[in-house]
């Protein structure tokens, strides 16, 4: 199990949002931090500590140039997220990403767009690739959401649809939407459907609160788990947890 660290950036800054507020119309956001520090602070520091694998995101448009300064700090160390498909992901390569993370391009009209899919896997290659299957509670079950976490598909976050979407990827990440940003624990059920049937790396997000949180991520999970935090920590104003000890409790990359 490793800490995948992030940079979440919306209109330019480097913030931590409660998940289920963000809007394209921008009410009712909820904003729990916003950064005075420019996005490559955040990316040095993860480099001088070797977290790689972590991620940035762009939350809606406005954030490219924050998000191209943090890739220009750590090339090849992170990867990035947010308004991806097949036409730019290669840029985003260029500027120094590690691999792209794909959710709302790739799931159109509800479904899985394979043909989108396949245009992506031939623009950078499945080793580059990583799908967001960032999901929300309906029923008894996880669906995968877009359009910044507002909008349902029809595609249930299932041992099958994990089997067959592995196949176009090289990690799966996946926020809790419902609980992202509100430090008041995870979505134990969802962790544990991932770690007994994600075949791929994938990198678990939303809720964590106190290293109690990140254990049971690893017995739930089954250690088979990744996992980020942001709120939490007392690098975006957390309380919950610090950054350094996060960083020792999991180790270096």
């Amino acid at each position: 199990m490793r800490f995948r660290p992030c940079i979440d950036l919306h209109d330019g800054r480097v913030k931590q949002i409660v998940g289920a507020t963000l809007s394209d119309s921008g009410e009712g956001l909820r904003e729990n931090f916003v950064s005075d520090r420019p996005p490559s602070w955040f990316a040095r520091l993860y480099r001088e500590d070797g977290l790689t694998g972590g991620h940035v995101i762009m939350l809606g448009p406005g954030n490219e140039a924050a998000a191209a300064e943090a890739l220009a700090a750590w090339p090849g160390g992170m990867q990035v997220g947010g308004g991806i498909t097949a036409d730019n992901a290669c840029e985003w390569l260029d500027r120094g990403a590690a691999a792209v993370i794909v959710t709302s391009y790739v799931f159109r009209d509800g479904m899985i767009d394979y043909s989108r899919l396949g245009r992506l896997v031939a623009a950078v290659g499945r080793g580059r690739l990583v799908l967001d299957l960032s999901c929300r509670l309906r029923g008894e079950d996880y669906y995968i959401v877009t359009d910044r976490w507002q909008k349902f598909t029809g595609v249930r976050v299932s041992p099958e649809t994990l089997e067959e979407l592995s196949r176009h990827c090289a990690e799966f990440l996946i926020h809790a939407a419902d609980v992202e940003g509100r430090c008041a624990g995870v979505a134990e059920d969802l962790v544990a459907l991932l770690g007994k049937h994600s075949p791929i790396p994938t990198t678990y997000a939303g809720g964590i609160g106190s290293m109690a949180d990140i254990d049971l991520i690893e017995s739930a999970g089954f250690g088979r788990l990744d996992f980020t935090v942001g709120s939490a920590l007392d690098i975006f104003g957390g309380s919950g947890l610090t950054y350094r000890e996060v960083v020792e409790r999991t180790g270096r990359s």
